[in-house]
């Protein structure tokens, strides 16, 4: 050990934990993240509300819903009319939760939730379906 050595005072524990101005730096872009991220956050939930989901989708217009969510023809007994309107992410919610949306018929809400459920990639109402049951 040479001279120098002995002189340099010697680092504590104290020594190796931040300053204030060095917390007081970190909370601040902790917060501003925060802020940055909560309204992407409330953007994207948003978004999910309002998608739409067609039952059943153009390829199938004119088509029934069988209660199993297949699509048949009409006339098929047990079958109900297709949706009148695409649904909303809202209504879709309620439906795979197990409860009918206003103004629904409790039969025909089934069969929309067994459609819905049964959608795959590359269909029309696949993103809104998916991006409901990250939710």
């Amino acid at each position: 050990m040479s001279s120098d050595d002995a002189l340099k005072p010697k680092k504590s524990a104290a020594d190796a934990l931040p300053t204030r101005r060095t917390m007081l730096a970190l909370g601040a872009v902790a917060a501003s993240t925060v802020v940055t991220v909560r309204p992407a956050f409330a953007q994207t939930a948003g978004s999910v509300i309002n998608c739409e989901i067609p039952v059943p989708s153009q390829q199938f217009a004119g088509q029934y819903i069988a209660a199993d969510g297949s699509v048949v023809p009409p006339g098929t007994p047990g079958a109900v009319a297709p949706a009148g309107r695409p649904l909303s992410g809202e209504e879709v919610r309620v439906m795979l939760n197990g409860s009918t949306p206003p103004g629904m018929d409790p039969q025909a809400t089934q069969a929309y939730a067994n459609y819905i459920r049964r959608l795959q990639s590359g269909m029309s109402g696949f993103t809104c379906y998916a991006s409901l049951m990250q939710r």
